[in-house]
């Protein structure tokens, strides 16, 4: 692992994000540690963020002509994935309505805020390809923050989406390459627009989309290399920075945990920030887990705080919760499978029973079933058997002897914010002293 000198250089570093519920505490903690670092941060993101980069040490400015939300209710998200038929539907729409269709606008504003005031060092997101681009055109030294997992291949990994284990034999090799060139595929529906917005700036087409991440020198995996599948090597410009896990700034609500005395096994449900049509799946969580012999807390989110569910007598709901007091008592956690709720769980040992639906919780599902700290089910599952596996999870010991030593592990890579600064800075002097090199 990197480590931070002494002696700081002064950085002027402009950061990228978007309004897409998850990625949002990780940019934010991303944003502090630099501040606090004593290096001068710009934040370019959608009005919702502008009271919090503030607060995290950053000069905000807004997408101009990129898409911007004013707040976070599900009426003003663009993407507004729930409405979709299937998974690949959603990603179909987040790449047209934000990762690739804006490229062009994304890449204006940023190359406008360059303008207004150089920087050293460009932070990109990992889904904002306008924002890779921008780097390029600019010529500033480029990182990508990805919020969690690489979406992008690395060597022994299955393609992201689908939620695959590792391969094991020819036949999964085989499936991987076949699901691989899929989703090369997928993403190359959205070519002639992203090598439209080169040609607006007077790059040279690409062959493929995922040629345009290649760009940026730096890839910092906010994610855990113990959580992640085991690799034989890491491309040079990969790397893991650990987890990010700023609380949401809305996330002020306590629980009030009961007397010791009359404590029983208490379960966190928490099914996402962003709205994702989850009252379904909420509801049959809680009908699995009424009358049972346990104590449930449901959080909500700012998206989802005004959502109407019927709850037994041991369940109690909470809209805008923050989780780690919870999860001090927690032992088990039912979950979406966002990257953040997974981290937090894993970080205070609680072990998870995971229910995807889309994004990338397929794939972070996964990686808590390949490290037995959970289980995966599928988001139609019914009440009985939400029931079963949750009883399942926090009585069986393994899972939880699993969990607490996949946390260790997380801990023990060190923390997130000091090894994402210590990766910027040591990008920082390593382009500066290609630069000279080649003067």
């Amino acid at each position: 692992m990197i480590k931070t000198t002494g002696a700081a250089p002064h950085l002027r570093i402009l950061a990228a994000c978007w309004e897409g519920g998850g990625n949002v505490p990780p940019t934010l903690t991303a944003v502090r540690a630099l501040a606090g670092r004593g290096h001068d941060v710009r934040l370019i993101a959608d009005d919702t963020m502008r009271a919090e980069a503030i607060e995290a040490g950053a000069r905000f400015l807004p997408w101009k002509r990129a898409p911007n939300r004013p707040d976070r209710s599900p009426e003003s998200c663009f993407v507004r994935d729930w409405e979709t038929a299937d998974a690949l539907a959603g990603f179909q729409r987040g790449c047209e309505r934000i990762f690739v269709g804006p490229a062009q606008s994304h890449a204006e504003d940023i190359l406008e805020a360059l303008a207004t005031e150089p920087a050293d060092i460009l932070l990109g997101s990992d889904l904002l390809f306008g924002s890779m681009l921008a780097g390029e055109i600019a010529q500033v030294p480029t990182a990508l923050l990805a919020s969690n997992i690489s979406l992008w291949p690395l060597p022994g990994h299955p393609p992201f989406g689908p939620g695959l284990q590792p391969a094991q034999s020819a036949a999964d090799r085989a499936r991987d390459a076949e699901v691989s060139a899929m989703v090369e595929q997928l993403w190359d529906g959205f070519l002639p627009g992203l090598n439209a917005a080169r040609a607006h700036f007077g790059a040279a087409p690409l062959a493929h989309v995922l040629e345009q991440p290649l760009s940026a020198g730096r890839h910092l995996l906010a994610t855990s290399s113990s959580f992640d599948f085991p690799t034989a090597r890491l491309p040079d410009h990969v790397r893991y920075v650990g987890p990010l896990l700023e609380m949401p700034s809305w996330a002020r609500e306590r629980w009030t945990n009961p007397p010791a005395g009359e404590m029983r096994p208490l379960v966190l449900v928490s099914f996402s920030t962003t709205n994702q049509g989850q009252a379904d799946v909420l509801q049959r969580v809680i009908s699995g887990l009424a009358g049972q012999p346990v104590e449930v807390v449901v959080t909500l989110g700012k998206a989802l705080e005004g959502l109407r569910l019927q709850s037994p007598a041991n369940v109690t709901i909470l809209p805008n919760a923050a989780h780690d007091d919870i999860l001090a008592k927690a032992r088990a956690v039912v979950t979406h499978g966002g990257h953040g709720t997974i981290m937090r769980s894993l970080c205070h040992g609680v072990p998870l029973v995971v229910l995807p639906m889309g994004r990338d919780q397929n794939d972070n599902a996964a990686r808590v079933d390949y490290h037995g700290a959970g289980l995966r089910l599928d988001v139609s599952a019914s009440p009985h058997v939400l029931g079963e596996a949750v009883r399942r999870v926090f009585s069986e010991p393994g899972f939880t002897e699993r969990a607490v030593a996949l946390g260790r592990a997380i801990a023990d890579e060190g923390p997130g914010p000091a090894r994402l600064v210590a990766e910027i800075e040591d990008f920082a002097l390593r382009t500066s002293q290609r630069a000279l090199s080649a003067a």
